[in-house]
């Protein structure tokens, strides 16, 4: 049996009560979505975070959702980023998320994003393959404002890196750039933290002498100045997908983060025309190629961005309008034969907080052999009602397997 498991980011939500004390996948009009859940079995999904985690991220959740405990196989957000966007790491190499940034001549932060510079290429080629104590950095561009920034040693004479470094980036404008440092008496994370300062240093002087910034202020524009560094990470091999199950996988995904956990594990990357990760994604398509891909792969993981970054807007009815938009384009995956499909969320949106919450994400899993748990509509009130009851993130893979199994049985 093939497995299709759909990932709808952020899809959990709180009531609000311009919607009728009802979450937006409550008052969305789902009949598709509702197809499944009549016809399967349904339940609601703890999401995994750390103990010191306020809530729940997206790089942990999903690794959760593939089975993969991140108390063991965490990585560090950086080297999923730099993976996704198209980086190749080496064993030990340390990885940051990047944001060009604008600081005045005292180092204060005036701007996060530079005006949201998105023409950086220039930028990143000066800024490209400096050596700072017999450590390289490769830079390389994301979209808009961000970049992906790797650390590697040069000789085996050099100390390792290590990730257990701090942010530069203090996530707000008016302050001054934070120092990088170490985050424990590791000689490591005291060089690491080192030769980054020295490399901050270097580009910021690159970077506001350079041209393009030169021209960019004569026409009023900000900027592109510093560098601010978060979600460091190391890599590390962890089981391939293929190893761990014996599953052929296949990712379909339009972020950059979704791609590099893929990538890690192992993943195929399945291109599909238009898959943006916007409001605006081309998600026809992205089924259209999942049922496509089926014929191949005996997984497919299939990511939805939208509705997270619809709630963290605090854009409740966009976020119902997209699920309703979503559950239209899904129409051509209900006749799919000898396939369990899956549909869930990695984490909750608040759209009320603006930002991921705590609460339990609904999951619907329908396909041969799967008798229905009497739920009529895939929403959270009606899934807490399902016969797979609550279910710790780590554990659902091992209950899909189960039910993929005992079909063939």
């Amino acid at each position: 049996m093939k497995i299709l498991l759909i990932i709808i980011d952020g899809l959990g939500d709180a009531a609000v009560s311009e919607l009728g004390n009802k979450t937006p996948l409550e008052a969305a009009k789902t009949p598709n979505l509702d197809f499944f859940a009549k016809n399967g079995i349904c339940g609601l999904v703890e999401p995994f975070k750390f103990d010191w985690q306020e809530e729940p991220e997206s790089d942990t959740c999903h690794l959760a959702l593939f089975g993969y405990d991140p108390k063991k196989h965490y990585l560090g957000r950086g080297v999923y980023e730099a993976v996704g966007i198209g980086m190749k790491m080496k064993e030990g190499d340390v990885a940051f998320r990047v944001n060009f940034a604008t600081v005045d001549k005292n180092l204060k932060i005036i701007d996060r994003r530079a005006g949201r510079i998105s023409g950086t290429e220039k930028l990143v080629k000066a800024l490209q393959g400096l050596e700072i104590d017999e450590v390289k950095f490769f830079i390389k561009k994301s979209y808009g404002h961000r970049a992906g920034l790797i650390l590697r040693c040069l000789t085996p004479a050099v100390k390792h890196l290590s990730s257990k470094v701090s942010d530069g980036d203090s996530h707000k404008d008016g302050v001054r750039v934070k120092q990088i440092l170490p985050l424990d008496s590791s000689p490591e994370a005291k060089f690491t933290a080192r030769v980054l300062n020295k490399f901050l240093e270097k580009a910021h002087h690159l970077l506001k002498n350079h041209s393009l910034n030169k021209k960019r202020e004569k026409q009023g524009l900000l900027p592109a100045n510093y560098l601010l560094l978060r979600g460091a990470g190391q890599f590390k091999k962890i089981p391939r997908f293929k190893e761990k199950y014996n599953l052929k996988a296949g990712c379909i995904a339009g972020g950059g983060l979704y791609k590099g956990i893929a990538k890690i594990l192992g993943m195929n990357l399945i291109r599909t025309k238009g898959a943006t990760g916007l409001p605006d994604t081309n998600l026809k398509g992205k089924f259209l190629t999942a049922k496509r891909a089926l014929k191949e792969y005996d997984f497919v993981f299939l990511h939805i961005k939208a509705a997270d970054s619809l709630a963290e807007d605090g854009n409740f009815l966009g976020k119902k309008d997209f699920i309703e938009r979503l559950d239209r384009d899904l129409k051509p995956l209900l006749n799919l034969k000898n396939t369990l499909i899956v549909v869930t969320g990695d984490h909750s949106t608040c759209s009320n907080l603006k930002k991921h919450c705590s609460e339990p994400i609904p999951i619907l899993i329908a396909g041969p052999g799967i008798k229905a748990d009497g739920v009529k509509k895939f929403s959270e009130k009606n899934c807490q009602k399902g016969t797979l009851g609550r279910l710790e993130q780590l554990d659902l893979m091992p209950r899909i397997l189960e039910f993929a199994e005992n079909y063939k049985k």
